[in-house]
């Protein structure tokens, strides 16, 4: 009998959780006709799952995809679909973009499907929301100012990329985003922690931040063995070794509080341990979300730079002779300092053109606080919404011959109102990533001594695919000839 009443329960709960998605799936529009108002056209595909799947079909990272294409031809820039098990409005619209990034806590806010808040943390700014979001992020702009003031920044970034690129010297080919995520990761690791490559700490937390960054892109079933399970428990073991650090950092203070002589750190933990404002539990979400923005986001940055590059002769050339003139200013082994990255002009040209035409951050998430009305568009309160930058970064209305890469076009451009609405690799308003000038300067140090040593070329058969994140489909196999410009 109670083996019966058991698989009724089951059964009633089954059917409870079917019947809840089919409802989630036709009760909106259901009572949006109730009400006479209706968001703009497009189709709610499949019950349950909606069109998702057909939204989430890889595809090169330069181009809109299929699924974006036949919408918008076939409804406008602007329609309504059923993703992630929500009612969405998708906006492949400029305007409509700028709009919503520009009114985030007002009229939107930011809205990730819910397993993403399992792997972060409900601490991570990356979901927070409202007076949260706000806090965290005045601790994140702070600390880039800080970090941006810092001399040894600059010789820290440029130490590791001499030490990679002497690796590379006798080689013939690498998987070059298997290094670049190495490079990344010893410049931030250092930054954020304070721990050089060969420090265990180090190598015990490169292996769970791996683990945690295969989770966070897998089908979120909390199951055991599931990368999105060892994700979770990946994350708790970061958070406890960060907390380890702390703990240590604390008692050789206390020990040594006596000792004026004491030299301080200066990465991110040593100045977050004497901000007030911030629990225990934020501080180490605060060190998670700065270790996935360095490591992730800044290696694929240079894979594309480097990838776009080998695509066109002339803009290497131009960015060699730049790098060229920087250095004939300098002494031999002499690092860079500020004043030579304010030269790099073209170099921030070929930056941003990876950025547009490799889609890094091809949408974000977020959620109608209130009905919207924009134009002829109703967003429904409650609804989820997606504008789409790769769309505006791949209109040819907006940019000439989009699909080229072509640095020289950021020449042109002289208005920045114009440019924050065309153009937003990092999204924008209150919620634009505080830490991508920093990775800019990452990129530009490693461009600086790869394109005077190296010469390379990459496969016919790769290119960047969006899944919607991105990645090379092989990883970016380069051959490489060693060739020091003296």
């Amino acid at each position: 009998m109670a083996g019966s009443t058991f698989w009724l329960v089951v059964l009633l709960g089954m059917f409870g959780s079917l019947l809840g998605f089919i409802l989630n799936h036709f009760l909106p529009l259901m009572l949006l006709r109730l009400n006479g108002s209706l968001p703009p056209k497009g189709s709610f595909g499949w019950p349950i799952l909606g069109q998702t799947l057909a939204f989430l079909k890889p595809h090169p990272s330069n181009s809109l995809g299929a699924f974006l294409q036949h919408h918008c031809s076939r409804y406008g820039k602007v329609f309504k679909s059923h993703l992630f098990l929500s009612p969405t409005i998708v906006s492949c619209d400029q305007e409509l973009n700028y709009f919503i990034l520009q009114n985030e806590g007002k009229l939107f806010e930011c809205s990730y499907p819910k397993p993403i808040h399992g792997i972060l943390g409900k601490s991570s700014m990356l979901v927070a929301v409202a007076d949260t979001h706000k806090r965290l992020r005045n601790v994140a702009v702070s600390l880039v100012t800080i970090t941006k003031s810092k001399p040894e920044f600059l010789s820290d970034i440029e130490a590791t990329t001499i030490s990679m690129l002497h690796s590379w010297k006798d080689k013939s080919q690498v998987i070059f985003c298997e290094e670049a995520r190495k490079f990344t990761f010893n410049v931030i690791v250092k930054q954020v922690l304070g721990l050089t490559p060969d420090e265990p700490q180090t190598t015990r937390i490169l292996e769970d931040f791996l683990t945690f960054m295969r989770g966070l892109i897998s089908l979120p079933l909390y199951i055991p063995g599931t990368p999105y399970a060892r994700a979770v428990k990946a994350r708790r073991r970061i958070s406890s070794t960060v907390k380890a650090i702390i703990e240590e950092r604390r008692r050789q203070a206390a020990e040594t509080s006596t000792n004026s002589s004491r030299s301080k750190r200066s990465d991110f933990l040593e100045i977050l341990m004497d901000v007030d404002t911030l629990s225990e539990d934020e501080k180490v979400s605060f060190i998670l979300d700065s270790l996935l923005g360095g490591y992730e986001t800044t290696s694929l940055l240079i894979s594309m730079a480097v990838y776009f590059l080998a695509q066109s002769p002339s803009a290497l050339q131009q960015l060699k002779v730049e790098h060229q003139n920087i250095r004939r200013g300098k002494q031999k082994d002499e690092y860079l300092n500020w004043e030579d990255y304010k030269k790099m002009e073209f170099t921030q040209n070929v930056i941003n053109e990876a950025l547009r035409c490799g889609n890094v951050v091809k949408f974000v998430h977020r959620k109608a606080l209130k009905d919207v009305k924009f134009r002829d568009y109703l967003i429904p309160s409650g609804w989820k919404v997606l504008p789409v930058f790769s769309a505006a970064h791949l209109d040819p209305s907006l940019h000439a011959s989009a699909l080229e890469f072509h640095p020289w076009r950021w020449e042109k451009i002289q208005s920045q109102d114009q440019t924050c609405k065309r153009f937003t690799p990092f999204g924008g308003g209150t919620r634009c990533c505080p830490g991508s000038e920093l990775g800019k300067l990452e990129v530009a140090i490693f461009l600086h001594h790869f394109v005077q040593n190296f010469r390379w070329r990459t496969e016919d058969d790769d290119q960047p695919i969006a899944f919607p994140y991105v990645e090379f489909q092989r990883g970016l196999p380069l051959h490489l000839e060693h060739c020091p410009i003296n």
